[in-house]
């Protein structure tokens, strides 16, 4: 039986000639072409409560390209069009089983510029990249070595806000295998003064990385704003001064998140964390921006598909579990804890620190679902709020 590897996507930076950048530019032009033509087409035939598929997009695009209007699809590479609408095929059957919203048409200015390339639409030799329709590989940075032997299966040209073009290369990598197995297990309980606080007393400092280029943000922000409204040169390289700011505030934190969950993941075989509604959350004005700043969508994102990359586990304790209010030396559960009470005392005595209690709390709670099953709480009394649950993550590709 052959051995099944992690899929697994490895992205660099590439800096593309003119005619490269000219021919990827139009590639991502008609891929958001067809895209929105497909998506009116099946739009238009549901409300006439008719099913369209792929095949059928897929023979929509032949006759669009035989048409004179639209032959300029034929000047691209047909790979990127056709998996484009794959992605609308996906994007309409997790929308019919309410995993998703409606798909919404690709916009000229906020969409993501990519196109994805099968391997019928790359030569990859050599450690050279050449896409169709051009004569020389991709001058790409190779920050990082590709796995062993690696044949990549799909590859995925995108540019971002700021102008940095990006390939991505999805390879089976053998690298990634089954940690040995530990008997520990740690709670984590994220916050705003300190991003995460472990059970073990840990605390790890938010870098607040927003925040350091809060005043340079605002001054390229005001300069953008100052700008007269279209398509001038001058609006355009203002623009890219402010996608520039947030594309080096989001490295940083991407990084920072990267090294923390390989780091927890590596070390413990069990990380408990509380299922948080960072949506609803960041609804609160007053904190939207320092919630989306510590990114702990991103956190759990990360530690689930490394958990399951290395035979980890990763437990979600219910976000209704009173992990602040409890006390974990003897179970005494507190009816009120304001946010701005962080120590108190319990009446047997124990001093918390109310961070590190939570954790230790979650660390607790986690482990009673892990051996004994949902609904499992330490505390004798239930208060009100659904049972704890455990959250088995998923093999997915970063």
């Amino acid at each position: 039986m052959a051995a099944t590897y992690v899929r697994r996507a490895f992205k660099y930076r590439f800096y593309p000639t003119d005619e490269q950048a000219a021919e990827l530019s139009r590639t991502f032009g008609c891929v958001r072409k067809v895209y929105n033509m497909a998506l009116a087409a099946r739009t238009q035939a549901w409300t006439r409560q008719e099913r369209v598929n792929y095949n059928a997009t897929s023979a929509m695009l032949t006759a669009w390209k035989k048409t004179e209007e639209l032959a300029f699809l034929n000047e691209v590479s047909s790979v990127p069009l056709q998996q484009c609408l794959r992605h609308l095929q996906t994007a309409f059957s997790n929308f019919f089983a309410q995993r998703a919203r409606y798909p919404r048409f690709k916009s000229k200015k906020k969409s993501r510029r990519s196109a994805e390339y099968t391997t019928s639409g790359f030569r990859f030799r050599d450690g050279k990249l050449t896409l169709a329709k051009m004569a020389d590989p991709l001058d790409i940075v190779w920050s990082r070595p590709l796995p062993e032997a690696a044949k990549p299966s799909t590859v995925t040209v995108s540019q971002d806000a700021a102008g940095r073009w990006f390939v991505s290369l999805l390879c089976q990598d053998p690298g990634v295998t089954p940690l040995p197995a530990t008997g520990s297990a740690v709670g984590v309980d994220v916050g705003l003064d300190h991003l995460l606080t472990l059970s073990t007393g840990e605390k790890i400092t938010n870098p607040r990385h927003e925040r350091r280029d809060r005043v340079r943000l605002a001054l390229a922000q005001r300069r953008l704003a100052k700008k007269a409204t279209g398509d001038g040169a001058n609006r355009r390289k203002a623009r890219q001064r402010v996608a520039r700011i947030y594309a080096r505030i989001a490295d940083r934190r991407r990084d920072g998140l990267h090294k923390l969950t390989t780091r927890l993941v590596r070390e413990n075989q069990t990380v408990v964390i509380e299922d948080l509604t960072v949506r609803n959350m960041v609804k609160n004005r007053g904190l939207a921006r320092a919630i989306s700043d510590a990114a702990w969508w991103q956190f759990r994102n990360l530690l689930e598909y490394k958990a399951a990359w290395y035979g980890r586990e990763v437990i979600a304790v219910d976000r209704f579990f009173p992990s602040s209010r409890l006390c974990s030396t003897c179970g005494t559960l507190r009816q009120k804890m304001p946010l701005h009470v962080r120590t108190w005392t319990c009446a047997c005595g124990a001093r918390h620190d109310r961070d590190v209690n939570a954790a230790k709390n979650l660390k607790a709670a986690g482990l009673a679902v892990s051996v004994c099953g949902a609904g499992v709480r330490p505390q004798r009394s239930s208060p009100g709020g659904q049972a704890a649950t455990k959250q088995k993550a998923s093999r997915r590709e970063p």
